[in-house]
């Protein structure tokens, strides 16, 4: 048990660069004892998790799935709004709940189990699912399978405030990106050998995978040693919707971060549509798809470790930077269709502007879950997170409404030129946050 206690510290203090992991700025004692361990725990936990929801990505794995079962085509375009705003809404109410018990990671772990059973069942889908009534019933267990993430998801940052100190949890999350980024690379080199031949197999084996993946992660988090927390603010959701609202109204900076938050939206609304544009040349064929994950899971390998070391010296500055990424994306993707028709009617010119826009959105994801993780104080850590959520919730169904006209009526391309316009705005309005670190 000692040696095993030296080899986590030992593999602690190598991810993060510190010395001394029994060194803590923001935890307890007894939490940074356990530190170490706990962290390896985490790593393992999000390692599963990001493996899960890139093998089962609303961005590209489910609209290959509705391809390939036959359905309509509206629904490819519900995917990302029903992925992301049914996990973001309901977390202000998760918030209250889960505070009403002193410890969170059951919360995570149940989330976690629930989505592992809807990924199985996406893959039965892949099987057996056919037409509009295939369709609709994928719409259904993404919904659960949102759901189902943002408990986890709410649960996951409390249960990490509490047991990972502040400047080590960027890094540590930046290293659990990159390993799962680097896991994907072989689902995508599969897939490159299915060439033209449709796969109703094999998407039901990466689900299945993504499930496995997720019931990793409900181990790990019930395996974690955490500290009784304060119960106080949480006995009922109408008192953490008011008090959320008065924080909403009082506390500048997090309305400041919350308006930056928004319109770096732009860079998850752009992402499904720059794969559009690969997929109008590749069609429903799985050697597409394996191009576009090859490429996001390379480019996520080699953005996580960058961005957390980034994140936790300046957040801010990683959100700055991630708008300006994100406009740069838009502008390139836009400009392919005035490109050489030999470079413009193949896969890999978006699949080069997809890698970049990917390693950009990773950014702002860490970049946003690190600031309001290091600007929130304990008490209040799980009542910032929900809120800030569920306005980006309801705002990504808002906003995601108006760019599915907006791309039905103008284009992808003068599309991709209004969110590169956004992401110069998030630049601006992120450069103006104070420092969170």
């Amino acid at each position: 048990m000692a040696q095993g206690d030296i080899s986590q510290s030992r593999l602690f203090e190598w991810l993060t660069g510190d010395e001394d992991s029994r060194l803590c700025q923001d935890i307890p004692d007894s939490a940074c004892r356990e530190q170490p361990r706990n962290a390896v725990l985490h790593l393992v936990a999000s390692v599963g998790n990001k493996l899960a929801d890139e093998l089962s990505s609303a961005r590209l794995v489910l609209p290959w799935l509705l391809g390939v079962i036959g359905g309509p085509a509206w629904m490819v375009g519900m995917l990302v709004p029903i992925r992301e705003a049914g996990a973001l809404l309901p977390q202000l109410l998760f918030a209250g709940l889960i505070r009403q018990h002193r410890r969170r990671q059951w919360a995570w772990a149940i989330g976690s189990i629930l989505q592992a059973g809807c990924a199985a069942a996406l893959a039965v889908l892949a099987l057996q699912g056919e037409g509009g009534w295939g369709g609709a019933l994928v719409l259904a267990v993404v919904t659960m399978l949102s759901l189902s993430r943002g408990l986890s998801s709410i649960a996951t940052k409390d249960v990490l405030g509490k047991t990972i100190a502040k400047r080590q949890r960027g890094t540590l999350m930046g290293w659990s990106g990159s390993v799962a980024s680097a896991t994907t690379l072989l689902a995508g080199a599969v897939l490159l050998g299915f060439d033209d031949r449709p796969g109703q197999l094999a998407l039901a084996i990466l689900l299945s995978v993504g499930a496995c993946g997720w019931a990793i992660n409900a181990l790990c988090a019930a395996r974690i040693r955490e500290a009784p927390g304060a119960i106080e603010g949480g006995d009922s959701i109408r008192q953490s919707l008011a008090s959320g609202l008065r924080l909403l109204r009082d506390d500048r900076t997090f309305r400041h971060f919350n308006l930056a938050r928004g319109l770096l939206l732009a860079s998850a609304l752009a992402l499904p549509y720059v794969a559009l544009m690969g997929q109008q040349q590749s069609g429903a064929e799985l050697g597409g798809l394996g191009i576009l994950i090859l490429v996001s899971g390379i480019a996520g390998m080699l953005a996580s470790p960058l961005w957390g070391k980034r994140a936790d010296t300046s957040s801010r500055r990683v959100l700055r930077d991630g708008g300006l990424g994100t406009a740069a994306c838009c502008l390139l993707g836009a400009s392919i269709a005035w490109w050489p028709e030999a470079w413009s009617q193949q896969v890999w010119p978006y699949a080069l502007v997809y890698a970049l826009l990917v390693i950009v959105h990773a950014g702002i994801r860490l970049g946003r879950k690190t600031y309001v993780v290091d600007m929130a104080s304990q008490q209040q850590r799980s009542l910032y997170v929900a809120l800030s959520n569920t306005f980006t919730g309801i705002l990504m169904l808002l906003v995601g409404g108006v760019i599915g006209g907006l791309a039905q009526w103008l284009g992808t391309a003068p599309l991709l030129l209004l969110l590169a316009l956004c992401g110069l705005a998030a630049a601006l309005t992120s450069h103006r946050l104070p420092e969170a670190e």
